[in-house]
């Protein structure tokens, strides 16, 4: 968590960016993230020049060099005249950026096309003021600043689809328990949110694995491998990973849904996304082999397919999806679904609350965890209806507790009052206990498991309110949460009752 201080710094310099003429959001933290970027470049220059006096031994892979010395943020922010600093970073600091890591590097391509878009020197000046200002170089005080410029991107209009709330993410991380030989992967990566907690999990579990040189190695260069179409995100990805100290992560153009997977296929042990739903593709346009899987021109189906041709046998996913997926009756829904109860390892459906994507999107959501087997494996699902996340579910999306007590793992435990304004940390502990006592619970409880056999039986429906039940009390006695559940409950019934009698009648 970033305390008030850095917060209003940072608010101060994109309050700057915009009166200075930057209004895209994405932009801003463009031009901030490539300020960010240089700044870590001139400090890990200066460690390695420490690191080679203490040894009386030339830099090791120096990123500077003599003839690029005036190129370092400690040099270039020293310089007193405004016009003469612009000048250097446009016309000598950003064509060395781009230049840098090779020709050859997935980093250098993406970097190609950067550009310094600040309008005038007095707003590089005031943007450089303020960075030098904060302390980056603080435990993870630079990853948190980035999570918090990245949240502007959710309160600034359609720009929002590419943000994932990270208490979210991290909850789906934990669930997932990402370890040191595994290969993740996100389809639809954006800004890298996913690859970035797996990498933070990672180093804190498995620190001691990682001293050693070639798990090192792997996660430096082949753990982490993120597609976007967008070249703005797979700058901003990139950066992202390597301000998170990933140095080289496979983040690279990739239409996902449009090219065939076959030199990608069953090579990854751990899908992570939240892919773009509600789109429509032309069957023309989408990859033969998903079509080969599912025939549909819902993107949301599509992603699931793909997910299924990516994972290698074993491997796992945690996926966002909308609730349509888990209840929708055509006859591409249905396939899906059912491919993924009797083909696989359906493990389970945790749905979330409708305001969690506010103040963007009121969509209903939900988790889909999937094991690949191509053999079955399916014996229960274990569902979860998470009520409170942890924030009010309207747009304004207040914290609801202390940062002591949100999110999936808080330093705190927390009381039954607390559990019902967060229900993550008891997501995480149930989610453990489903193959044990969880399958004890009444299916009138928060969480419940239900055999294949029932899910079959309906069709292979998914939506939690189709097996939840409610316990019949007088209204008085009861809670509106408890209306609410039953009245969801009944509208998903009648929903799927009208899908059912619209496709029997052609």
């Amino acid at each position: 968590m970033i305390t008030g201080e850095l917060r209003s710094k940072i608010d101060r310099l994109w309050d700057a960016f915009w009166s200075g003429g930057i209004a895209n959001p994405l932009e801003v933290i463009e031009q901030i993230t490539y300020l960010m970027f240089l700044r870590r470049l001139d400090a890990s220059q200066t460690s390695r020049e420490h690191k080679a006096r203490r040894l009386g031994k030339d830099i090791e892979n120096p990123i500077y060099t003599d003839d690029t010395d005036a190129l370092r943020w400690s040099r270039f922010t020293q310089i007193e005249r405004p016009e003469t600093m612009y000048e250097l970073v446009s016309n000598g600091v950003f064509p060395w950026l781009r230049r840098l890591g090779g020709d050859e590097s997935t980093y250098s391509h993406h970097m190609k096309d950067a550009r310094l878009t600040i309008p005038t020197a007095n707003l590089l000046t005031k943007a450089v003021d303020i960075l030098n200002d904060l302390p980056l170089d603080q435990g993870d005080v630079k990853g948190d600043l980035y999570e918090y410029m990245l949240s502007k991107i959710a309160t600034s209009g359609q720009n929002g689809q590419f943000r994932t709330p990270r208490h979210i993410i991290q909850l789906m991380v934990e669930m997932m328990n990402p370890g040191p030989g595994d290969e993740i992967c996100d389809p639809a990566c954006g800004t890298a949110g996913f690859l970035v907690a797996a990498a933070e999990y990672v180093q804190r579990e498995h620190s001691e694995a990682l001293l050693e040189r070639k798990q090192q190695l792997h996660f430096q260069k082949k753990m982490f491998h993120g597609f976007d179409f967008d070249s703005t995100m797979l700058r901003i990805a990139s950066m992202n990973m390597l301000l998170h100290e990933v140095e080289e992560p496979d983040i690279r153009y990739r239409d996902s849904l449009a090219q065939n997977v076959a030199d990608e296929a069953e090579r990854y042990s751990l899908i992570l996304a939240n892919p773009p739903f509600a789109g429509s593709l032309d069957y023309e346009t989408t990859a033969d082999d998903l079509l080969g899987v599912v025939k549909t021109k819902k993107t949301e189906l599509l992603f699931l397919a793909l997910f299924l041709r990516l994972l290698k046998p074993g491997g796992r996913a945690a996926v966002i999806v909308p609730d349509g997926v888990l209840f929708g009756s055509t006859k591409a829904h249905v396939g899906l679904r059912k491919t993924l109860v009797e083909n696989h390892k359906l493990d389970a459906i945790v749905k979330l609350p409708s305001g969690v994507f506010k103040p963007y999107a009121g969509v209903s959501t939900a988790i889909i965890f999937f094991t690949k087997t191509n053999a079955g494996g399916t014996d229960h699902v274990w569902f979860y209806d998470v009520t409170a996340d942890g924030y009010s579910l309207d747009d304004k999306r207040v914290p609801l507790l202390p940062g002591d007590k949100a999110g999936p793992r808080p330093d705190a435990e927390l009381d039954e009052t607390e559990h019902a304004k967060n229900n993550l940390p008891d997501v995480l502990t149930r989610w453990a206990l489903r193959d044990g006592s969880e399958r004890e619970h009444p299916r009138t409880a928060q969480s419940f498991v239900v055999p294949k056999a029932d899910i079959a039986a309906q069709g292979y429906d998914l939506n939690l309110n189709r097996y939840k039940e409610i316990v019949h009390e007088d209204v008085a006695h009861r809670t509106p949460s408890d209306i609410i559940a039953e009245l969801e409950s009944l509208e998903s019934k009648i929903r799927t009752g009208l899908s059912e009698l619209k496709a029997a009648l052609g």
